[in-house]
């Protein structure tokens, strides 16, 4: 696994337990929510995680773009298919969408060479 996936893993799951620990209720809450929302219903999860890195990429979350595209790749989402819902990202969300693309381009590279 390569440092950028491995690094950025690594932090999100120590900091989630951290915020976990905390028993706060409405995190809790958000959370179960956010992960019920991504299971398969109407829409497959697959599809839904390609909307939720979409949406990352037009709001500009970096973090929420690498967890969408772990998840794709996860789901078996090819590179086509990733292009795409750039291509979608970029027409929506506008110029300001290029960097987040970039970044986007060099985490899906490293996904794919594991």
């Amino acid at each position: 696994m390569s440092e950028l996936i491995k690094d950025f893993n690594d932090y999100r799951s120590r900091m989630n337990e951290v915020i976990l620990e905390k028993d706060n209720l409405v995190l809790k809450r958000f959370w179960s929510l956010d992960n019920q929302a991504y299971a398969d219903g109407a829409l497959d999860a697959k599809t839904k995680d390609l909307l939720g890195l979409v949406a990352s990429m037009v709001l500009r979350c970096d973090d929420c773009i690498k967890y969408h595209l772990g998840k794709s790749y996860e789901l078996g989402t090819t590179t086509e298919q990733i292009y795409e819902v750039f291509s979608i990202a970029n027409l929506v969300g506008g110029s300001i969408v290029i960097p987040h693309t970039r970044r986007a381009a060099e985490y899906w590279e490293e996904l794919i060479k594991q």
